[in-house]
């Protein structure tokens, strides 16, 4: 396993950050860690780092006890924190040979990495020059320089615009064919362009760990959204089987919220028939890692 966490709990006085959580990540997995704020995911990431110390449990990296063998977790791992420390008056390549030097690896490796992040064209300028896109990029550039086989980056999309999001989610994307990457973030679109599996934490526990696909499948929610060629009120549609809410978006278009694990456009359909309407458009609207998200969080 590249990742394996057992039984691991942690405390600040009284509060619980960490419950006995237990996981494990494979070789060549890209993993999405989420949970709202508070729920544990830094405390876990300082912990799988070395940063902190668990109060009970246990946690290896490549094999590696965090508590006990710490170097060599720090050596077989790339760290991209939330908040990346750079030396923003030092040139891309001045920063990266600095850090190759630290890292004791061959100068060779500079130009490998920024070729794989694809900083080419801004290696020559200084760090505090680039954008926050570009940023991230000497981030991870800097995580890859020793070739760890586990890459853990926090939050490594934080502040970025729409197109500076596409282009970091492909440098992950592409680095991850070949490491396993262990990615924490607020976003689920994030989980869902990059990740093949999903480990939710809230208030300390596990409450997901499944494989990205089958995870949205267990939904039990069903949203369709269905436009008639007439006005139709809300009361007529309460008396659809399984319908928990009803919202009219625009017009004669309305989003139907059900609690089924059948599909619930038949009865759609027929409710349309009986009233004497048409049904212009009818459809099911994919379930997405949001719904899952508020589902297994929910209090």
């Amino acid at each position: 396993m590249s990742i394996e966490v057992q039984l691991v709990s942690k405390s600040y006085g009284s509060q619980k950050a960490l419950d006995e959580v237990t996981f494990s990540v494979q070789k060549g997995e890209i993993v999405g860690f989420l949970g709202p704020n508070g729920a544990g995911k830094s405390t876990l990431m300082k912990i799988l780092t070395t940063y902190l110390s668990a109060d009970t449990g246990s946690a290896s990296v490549n094999g590696y006890d965090v508590n006990t063998q710490t170097k060599d977790v720090q050596k077989s791992i790339g760290y991209l924190p939330e908040h990346n420390p750079l030396y923003t008056d030092l040139y891309v390549r001045e920063y990266l040979a600095f850090n190759a030097d630290v890292y004791g690896v061959a100068k060779s490796r500079i130009d490998e990495v920024i070729q794989l992040t694809g900083l080419s064209q801004e290696s020559h300028k200084k760090i505090g020059q680039l954008s926050k896109g570009y940023r991230q990029r000497v981030g991870l550039a800097n995580a890859l320089l020793h070739d760890p086989e586990v890459l853990i980056l926090d939050e490594p999309t934080t502040g970025l615009d729409p197109n500076q999001l596409v282009e970091i989610r492909e440098v992950i994307k592409n680095v991850g064919k070949n490491k396993t990457v262990f990615l924490s973030t607020h976003i689920m679109q994030e989980v869902e362009a990059i990740c093949d599996r999903v480990i939710i934490i809230d208030q300390g526990k596990i409450v997901t760990d499944k494989k990205l696909e089958a995870a949205v499948k267990t939904l039990e929610e069903q949203i369709i959204e269905v436009e008639f060629d007439q006005a139709i009120s809300a009361e007529i549609l309460n008396a659809l089987a399984y319908l928990t809410a009803s919202q009219n978006l625009q017009g004669n278009l309305w989003e139907l919220h059900f609690n089924a694990d059948v599909d619930c456009r038949p009865a759609v359909f027929d409710l349309a028939q009986n009233n004497g309407l048409k049904t212009l458009q009818l459809n099911l609207k994919s379930k997405n890692l949001e719904t899952l998200f508020r589902e297994v969080t929910k209090k």
